[in-house]
């Protein structure tokens, strides 16, 4: 196990080497750069800030300097938040983002598990019909407008919760169900699938013949069997949850690395959009290695040999 991890750790060495790769060559085949003000700025001061920050170089020579700082551990400046490095940048957002993204997953796993779970265990009943169309309903709805739609009801008509902001728990409240509705809806018509497989098996046939209860049937026997193809699907939903946040803190103005990121690409901010796009990709990674190291927790079967 231990020789698994380490080689899948020595591979993210060239991942995110080819991801900052192809993001740099990108960013500076875009249009426009970071100097681009509604009032142009005089070619002198362009000029003299491109000498400043060495963007008057070859993009080769500027990628290779990047990839050199980075291994040192400085991701450079941005060019729009006063000359802030963009490591203390990230590591003042990073809380936020982090507090978001794991409330959202465990609402996700907690609402999808135990809606899926009762809705096999219960089939053609009304919990059973009632899960099913959650499940169908909020995966075909968009988080954004979600989004929009609770703030029309909760904050503008209702006026029960902010419109958005950061700092209050009334304020996590409408971020977090629109970050983790479509996730949750997902997990929940997987599990109920899983969970209508394994029930189906010969061994859960026996448990019954045995008089097992319920409950043990359902932890010992069901859950367990039922948990590989769920967790097959919590690697997308970690990387829908980052990528997610994006767009979810932009609605709810919630000063985290999403709506950073965000900014910085429309300010041109290369060190900044550099910086959060080998963070997010370190972070989608370790998780999916994560559900890959559960796999054999979960079956004693799987070895990583």
């Amino acid at each position: 196990m231990s020789q698994y991890i380490l080689r899948r750790l020595l591979w993210l060495i060239p991942v995110l080497l080819t991801l900052s790769f192809i993001t740099f060559a990108l960013m500076h085949l875009v249009p426009g750069g970071p100097w681009d003000r509604e009032k142009q700025l005089p070619p002198a001061v362009v000029e003299n800030l491109n000498r400043k920050y060495g963007l008057d170089r070859p993009v080769w020579l500027q990628y290779l300097s990047f990839v050199a700082n980075t291994l040192r551990g400085d991701l450079g400046i941005s060019y729009v938040h006063q000359d802030r490095s963009v490591t203390d940048i990230i590591l003042n957002a990073l809380p936020i983002t982090a507090t978001l993204g794991l409330l959202a997953l465990i609402l996700t796993v907690a609402l999808g598990l135990s809606l899926g779970t009762a809705a096999a265990f219960h089939q053609n009943s009304w919990l059973d019909y009632i899960c099913v169309f959650y499940a169908t309903s909020f995966a075909s709805i968009p988080g954004f407008v979600l989004g929009i739609l609770m703030v029309i009801i909760f904050s503008v008509t209702l006026h029960l919760l902010p419109t958005g902001g950061w700092g209050t728990p009334e304020k996590l409240i409408m971020p977090v169900i629109a970050l983790a509705s479509i996730p949750a809806a997902v997990l929940a018509r997987v599990t109920r699938a899983s969970t209508l497989e394994v029930l189906h098996q010969d061994y859960i046939r026996t448990a019954h013949a045995k008089g097992l209860s319920q409950h043990i049937i359902l932890y010992r026997h069901t859950l367990k069997n039922a948990l590989i193809p769920v967790l097959t699907l919590l690697g997308p939903e970690v990387a829908y949850l980052v990528s997610g946040s994006f767009i979810i803190e932009n609605l709810f103005s919630i000063p985290g690395m999403g709506r950073l990121f965000v900014q910085g690409v429309f300010a041109r901010d290369y060190g900044l959009i550099m910086g959060t796009v080998l963070f997010y990709a370190f972070v989608v990674a370790v998780a999916n290695l994560v559900i890959d190291v559960l796999y054999g927790v979960v079956d004693p079967r799987i070895r990583y040999d």
